[in-house]
């Protein structure tokens, strides 16, 4: 029995995939809402989907791309407190970035900034936010006294 997994099921499937089961274990699956019979109308509505979410995903992506060339254009300046021989207290944090863009009106989620070492010295820190698996966007970081 070939079946089209409705949602992801460890060991078995993923969602949207398409398999050949035993025909105990199918009918086990379509009765836990876990996968459907893949006939002829089920395959057309799950191409259809399939359609519409690649249609989606690549709006998206432009969206992305949009906003990368904005944040590339854009230098942000932190003040920091610094101590004896320009030695920065602490580090910046993707909070404070994330707080500096929202000054700018860009609402970034703090967990798409990936700070590949702690900003603790004074100057410009090229930091990466990635806002798409495809899309990562350079911002320029500058720490002022």
């Amino acid at each position: 029995m070939k079946v089209i997994f409705i949602k992801d099921l460890k060991g078995q499937g993923k969602k949207g995939e398409i398999k050949e089961v035993k025909d105990g274990y199918g009918t086990f699956l379509i009765k836990n809402n876990i996968a459907n019979i893949a006939n002829e109308s089920n395959l057309k509505h799950y191409n259809t989907l399939k359609s519409k979410q690649e249609l989606e995903e690549n709006l998206y992506i432009k969206d992305c791309e949009k906003l990368k060339e904005q944040l590339e254009k854009l230098k942000i300046t932190i003040k920091v407190k610094v101590g004896t021989q320009d030695r920065v207290f602490g580090s910046i944090s993707t909070k404070q970035i994330v707080t500096e863009l929202k000054k700018l009106n860009y609402d970034i989620d703090k967990n798409k900034i990936k700070l590949d070492h702690p900003l603790s010295s004074l100057g410009t820190h090229i930091v990466n936010i990635e806002l798409h698996k495809k899309v990562t966007a350079n911002l320029k970081v500058n720490l002022v006294k």
